[in-house]
């Protein structure tokens, strides 16, 4: 088996969840999910978020709630996007919450709605205040929340937002979450009363307390991660996610040797190049050629030449480094570290997209909680 793998905290994922719940305060914490847990695995980050104290969870998808249902998890699960008219029947068979932004939704989901154990079956209603990707204008929500009411089947558990630069501009954001204020009092005018209001993402959860309603959706926070690294620097987390692979290969190159394709980069002196089994099929972009570094016995090392499809050269110099030893792409090794954020900084990215894009073929391997290996 090629020795690298990723390797996820579960005890940190269940620590953050705490930290985050006990900074927001009174109000429900809905763990976002989606995205095989951005990278981390969906179903043990689901359980290690629960025993952190999660009281919700949220996917994408219609199949990543079910998996979560399969896997025994029986908390609420909310599917943030409205699903297909086709979904309709799996979503109540396995008891999704879904997002409604579209009468017609509202229609098949009341039809399916009667299989349903226990009726009226409740439905959360997405607002557009800004973001202009997926929800209802003010004036269409009014009429499916109508519409709901008016539902027997139904009933308008709860009704939300989202806010597209909670980290950037809170201006913006305080007007989003004005608007979902006052179109919550219009619902309330017409005796419309959901339970659930909620707006906030990890960076409004972290540092917009008004935003915080009934519940906060929290997704990055909980693996670790910040949306910027002044947010919510009074909360203590811990990054969950570390990738590591080994040493596979040393051989001593002379001056100007120009490792890897391409031949881009020579070596300014005489020394050591360690070869490292994972590439960018795995999710190491080519792009960290000029300025990626790894950790070997506590030390960083510069990439010597282009990472290829399934390895990468580093300059070890002539230091000690020897075939099997410890490699971290990202994360703790000893007293240093190279985080998500220092990936995204050199990607011109977001460490969102980072921790995603890592591939199935590096194993999830866990530790913490309550799952081995």
């Amino acid at each position: 088996m090629r020795p690298s793998w990723i390797e996820i905290d579960l005890d940190a994922v269940e620590h953050n969840v705490a930290q985050i719940s006990a900074a927001i305060g009174e109000v429900d914490l809905c763990a976002v999910v989606k995205a095989d847990a951005y990278g981390h695995g969906d179903v043990p980050v689901a359980e290690a978020a629960i025993r952190g104290g999660a009281s919700w969870l949220a996917v994408a998808l219609v199949e990543e709630g079910v998996r979560l249902r399969e896997a025994d998890i029986d908390i609420p699960i909310l599917v943030l996007s409205e699903p297909r008219l086709s979904e309709v029947r799996p979503i109540v068979t396995h008891g999704l919450t879904p997002t409604a932004y579209r009468t017609e939704f509202v229609e098949h989901l009341a039809l399916a709605a009667l299989n349903a154990s226990t009726l009226p079956y409740p439905v959360h209603l997405k607002l557009d205040t800004g973001m202009h990707r997926v929800g209802a204008s003010p004036v269409e929500a009014l009429e499916i929340a109508r519409k709901i009411d008016q539902d027997d089947r139904l009933v308008l558990q709860g009704v939300f937002t989202h806010f597209p630069v909670a980290d950037e501009d809170p201006q913006y954001t305080g007007r989003q979450n004005n608007a979902l204020i006052d179109f919550v009092a219009a619902l309330e005018a017409e005796g419309i009363e959901p339970k659930i209001v909620h707006a906030a993402n990890t960076a409004a959860a972290f540092d917009l307390p008004d935003t915080r309603h009934r519940m906060c959706r929290v997704g990055l926070g909980i693996y670790g991660l910040r949306p910027h690294p002044e947010s919510g620097m009074s909360i203590d987390l811990k990054p969950a996610m570390r990738v590591v692979s080994h040493v596979a290969y040393v051989r001593d190159l002379s001056v100007g040797a120009r490792p890897s394709y391409g031949r881009r980069r020579p070596l300014t002196a005489a020394g050591r190049v360690a070869t490292v089994p994972i590439g960018y099929a795995d999710g190491v972009p080519r792009r960290l050629l000029e300025s990626g570094v790894v950790l070997i016995n506590e030390e960083r090392y510069s990439f010597a030449g282009t990472v290829t499809m399934d390895m990468v050269v580093v300059d070890v110099g002539q230091d000690d480094v020897n075939v099997g030893d410890e490699v971290v792409l990202m994360g703790q090794q000893g007293d240093d570290a190279i985080t998500a954020q220092d990936w995204a900084d050199l990607l011109d990215t977001i460490s969102y997209e980072v921790v995603c894009d890592f591939g199935p073929r590096l194993p999830r391997r866990y530790i913490g909680g309550t799952v081995d290996g």
